[in-house]
């Protein structure tokens, strides 16, 4: 590819800086457009259809752990999509590539290591450092594709109901935010559980909060 439009959406001026240099090694020709929030990236793929590839934070601002990827690929499914982040331990980069990342780029590799990861996802490969060995748990591995497969099923407006329902939303409260009708929302709410394959809407919520990194500061939602 001689020439693409990227997105690179990171909360770290300097690393953005070094992905930006990274990415121009790597094209001809390249445009590339800036994030520091996931709200922020959301505007700039909404307004550029051409995108093609998105450098995506794990922890930025707005994007809590795969919440964004999925989102990404549930909204803008012709994404490629690569995961950057600090926190580089090999189960979160093995659930990167389950929930659909085609990179997932430790910030600690160099402009050299970087560029590769770029050729090989433009190339049509999967890419993560090397000797990181992702077939450890293939049950994991499994249902993380699966629970992928079941977002991606869902229509963008579901897929937010779902998102407002895993934060503990109420139908009149999701109704009211998302400007739409009560009974619309609650055709939604019965759609996604048909999808997810569950009974209630906290089991819902749970699968969910499957996208999201386990820290401190996550909090369990109530039902």
């Amino acid at each position: 590819m001689s020439h693409a439009k990227v997105a690179i959406a990171d909360d770290h001026p300097l690393f953005r800086a070094a992905l930006k240099q990274a990415v121009e090694q790597s094209f001809a020709q390249t445009d590339i457009l800036e994030a520091e929030t996931f709200e922020q990236l959301l505007e700039l793929v909404k307004a550029t259809p051409s995108l093609e590839v998105v450098f995506l934070d794990l922890h930025m601002p707005g994007n809590d752990g795969f919440t964004g990827l999925t989102l990404l690929q549930n909204h803008f499914p012709d994404l490629v999509v690569i995961m950057v982040s600090s926190d580089d331990q090999v189960e979160i980069m093995r659930k990167a590539i389950d929930f659909g990342a085609s990179a997932f780029i430790p910030k600690s590799a160099n402009l050299t290591v970087i560029g590769e990861a770029i050729d090989q996802v433009l190339d049509g490969e999967i890419w993560l450092p090397e000797h990181t060995d992702i077939n450890i748990d293939q049950q994991s591995a499994a249902e993380h594709q699966r629970l992928a497969k079941q977002l991606a099923q869902l229509t963008p407006q579901q897929y937010t109901v779902l998102a407002c329902i895993a934060d503990g939303q109420l139908n009149k409260q999701i109704a009211y935010d998302l400007d739409i009708k009560e009974t619309t929302v609650k055709k939604h709410v019965s759609a996604i559980l048909v999808k997810l394959e569950v009974y209630n809407r906290t089991q819902a919520g749970l699968v969910y909060q499957q996208l999201m990194i386990t820290s401190p500061e996550n909090e369990v939602i109530s039902a």
